[in-house]
């Protein structure tokens, strides 16, 4: 298995000298699911921007599927697929219409287009609804609609954003099942960012997690979880002295500030030490607040590593997935 995308170290700095990416330095293996994650503003936009040759780095460049994006950027863009987060299918024409319409753009022939069509149809399991309007497909249908109007070019790399964005859990669910038939019956290289961490634990053979432009962790999801070394005890306390008072809790193998009076203590085992804890806290008469204990997850992960809930999303992020959910029960 080769490396399909490689970057070296690259830039991205706009207007105002912001630095969107700093250096990044990956590398994709071919075949698999790579889930890239971070928070709003990390770079993780400017990244796939970059890899799709929407926007042209500052600094460095990144070679894809054999190609320099600097040099070759319409190579690029023959051997890629994306599936923006936003719905682009054309209600007044039917699936089959709009997978055609997209073939034609790419210049596939009639018969190749047919048979390729005919098959993504049948992957997805929309071949009875291939003639019918797009307004009339439901909002699981239009999204698996969505999923393979990126591939009717036969892409070496297909770009997801936010592939389930607006389902309900069942019907995202589905949709997992969709993508992992895709990944192994065409063998396509699958760049996957969500919201929905338990979507990127579930797909993703390696995941990175990106913030200030670079990149903080990267690994299997299970490398990641294990990289917290045991279960997150996280507490507020009245005072901030109580709180540096519990980072010194001896059975602790890591402690730290994570707010005013909040301490967030690693443990090995939370069923096994939380007796001691609670007993420490009573000897050393703290006034706890309140306590939450996590299992290892990729939320705790990404909370470790940035800081940040991933679900804590700007006004305006919330504003345009609200537009999409809506445009889908139309």
């Amino acid at each position: 298995m080769g490396v399909i995308i490689k970057t070296e170290n690259l830039s991205k700095t706009y207007a105002g000298k912001i630095k969107a990416l700093d250096s990044l330095n990956i590398e994709i293996n071919e075949g698999e699911v790579y889930g890239l994650l971070g928070p709003n503003g990390a770079g993780k936009s400017t990244t796939i921007n970059l890899l799709t040759t929407r926007i042209t780095p500052t600094a460095g460049t990144a070679i894809v599927n054999g190609f320099d994006i600097r040099r070759h950027s319409m190579d690029v863009r023959k051997s890629i697929g994306v599936v923006p987060q936003d719905l682009t299918t054309d209600e007044d024409l039917t699936g089959y219409e709009n997978l055609m319409m997209v073939a034609r753009f790419y210049d596939v022939p009639k018969n190749d287009a047919d048979e390729r069509i005919a098959k993504l149809l049948k992957l997805v399991d929309l071949e009875e609804a291939a003639g019918r309007y797009v307004k009339q497909y439901s909002g699981g249908m239009r999204k698996r609609l969505e999923l393979i109007i990126g591939l009717v070019h036969d892409p070496k790399i297909l770009f997801l954003d936010e592939p389930t964005l607006g389902l309900d859990v069942q019907t995202r669910t589905q949709m997992w099942e969709y993508v992992r038939e895709i990944q192994k019956n065409l063998n396509v290289t699958i760049i996957l960012t969500s919201h929905y961490l338990e979507e990127v634990d579930a797909l993703a053979n390696r995941i990175s997690i990106i913030d200030h432009g670079k990149i903080l962790i990267t690994g299997t999801p299970e490398e990641l979880k294990s990289s917290l070394k045991g279960d997150i005890v996280q507490m507020t306390f009245k005072s901030q002295e109580d709180a540096e008072v519990m980072k010194q809790f001896p059975e602790a193998t890591e402690a730290r500030d994570f707010g005013p009076n909040i301490v967030r203590v690693t443990v090995r085992n939370s069923d096994e030490v939380l007796p001691s804890l609670i007993k420490y806290v009573s000897d050393k008469k703290l006034t706890i607040m309140r306590m939450t204990v996590q299992k290892p997850s990729l939320d705790e992960v990404f909370l470790q590593y940035t800081g940040r809930d991933i679900r804590q999303e700007d006004a305006g992020d919330v504003r345009k997935m609200m537009m999409n959910m809506r445009r889908m029960r139309r």
